[in-house]
């Protein structure tokens, strides 16, 4: 699992922008509903437009990561006199993500399976899975906060990460809170494991980022996460 975060609710919520023209919304369902790749023509024809208007639909779908493109001759010649290959769309690999406040099970799933995966598999192997997967990204707020960071400047890229990783971290009075627990529905029907989990990634993060893992500890209190992080 890679620790290098990007956008997801800022990349969902421009995509579902993109879809929120009710034709190209249209066109996104048709080629996302054919067996094949689609063509212009074909795309135009079954929504009763023209060509050009399709095509410039078609192409802002691309630009948004909805679809994707491929470029084959339909008649199946080949060589000389074969034609030009057509432009074809399908749809793009992944998915349209825009939930707020932002949640991560795809990440808990993820260490779920290494922990269930594992030779020694339970409550110690998650916690395992979390810690080693918080050191990735606690290695990528070191790398943004710089070689020769000290401490304050890793504890703000620290805070970079966080957001990124959807915990929505707030200062207070000598700690670090989280508005936000990314594995909201897994912490309210399995609080014990999910918050073991969230301790020991939020644990692994602090020495990615070459700082004492025993700032985090486990503080429930309602509407936050159950971890906070010291900062005095």
């Amino acid at each position: 699992m890679s620790g290098v975060l990007n956008n997801p609710i800022e990349q969902g919520l421009e995509q579902l922008a993109v879809l929120a023209e009710p034709l190209r919304r249209r066109l996104y369902l048709h080629v996302a509903g054919q067996p094949a790749p689609v063509g212009r023509d074909a795309a135009a024809t079954a929504l009763g437009i023209a060509r050009s208007l399709a095509a410039f639909h078609l192409d802002r779908l691309v630009e948004a990561g909805l679809l994707a493109t491929e470029f084959k001759r339909l008649s199946g010649r080949s060589g000389p006199g074969a034609g030009r290959p057509a432009k074809l769309y399908r749809l793009a690999d992944g998915e349209v993500h825009a939930i707020l406040p932002e949640r991560r099970y795809e990440v808990a799933a993820e260490l779920f399976a290494q922990a269930l995966t594992s030779p020694h598999s339970g409550p110690g192997a998650l916690a395992e899975a979390a810690s080693s997967y918080g050191v990735e990204l606690g290695t990528e707020a070191r790398r943004r906060a710089g070689a020769r960071a000290g401490r304050h400047q890793r504890l703000t890229a620290l805070r970079s990460v966080l957001r990124d990783a959807g915990y929505v971290p707030i200062e207070q009075p000598g700690e670090l809170r989280m508005l936000n627990c990314p594995f909201h529905e897994l912490a309210q029907r399995h609080r014990e494991l999910t918050c073991g989990m969230n301790l020991a990634l939020l644990q692994g993060m602090l020495l990615g980022a070459r700082l004492p893992d025993e700032l985090a500890r486990l503080d429930q209190r309602p509407g936050m996460c159950c971890v906070a992080i010291a900062t005095g």
